[in-house]
């Protein structure tokens, strides 16, 4: 069944070089393979895909999310601050935000966009 395949998460862009500028340059990911209509980054044990498509960052919901351990979860989001990030924050039942970050419980939250306005989630991994 499909549970015993590794997922590939899949982001649609409007233009590949700019989002490769941002997920190279902003993010810090390294391409891997090139794809015939877009590019792999390696995250973790998986892989994620950046494609073309006229659809792109028509998903207002979380496209992907990447967990980091929770001793490493400040480092992670002032890297992401000193690349111009800005965070995302909304009306959440339960959840407290400090600059950007929300809590709820043990968990701690950031949300930004890319430049198609895929959502994109930095979470303490739990």
């Amino acid at each position: 069944m499909l549970s015993t395949y590794t997922p590939v998460p899949t982001l649609a862009v409007k233009d590949l070089a700019s989002a490769r500028e941002f997920y190279e340059g902003v993010l810090g990911f390294t391409a891997g393979d090139d794809v015939p209509d877009g590019v792999l980054y390696t995250a973790g044990a998986s892989q994620f895909l950046v494609y073309p498509s006229s659809y792109a960052g028509t998903n207002k919901a979380t496209a992907v999310s990447f967990q980091v351990p929770a001793d490493a979860f400040d480092t992670e989001i002032a890297a992401l601050r000193e690349k111009g990030l800005e965070f995302q924050t909304f009306d959440l039942d339960g959840a407290s935000w400090s600059d950007g970050v929300m809590s709820m419980g043990d968990e701690r939250v950031v949300w930004f966009a890319d430049p198609d306005g895929n959502i994109i989630a930095v979470e303490t991994a739990g």
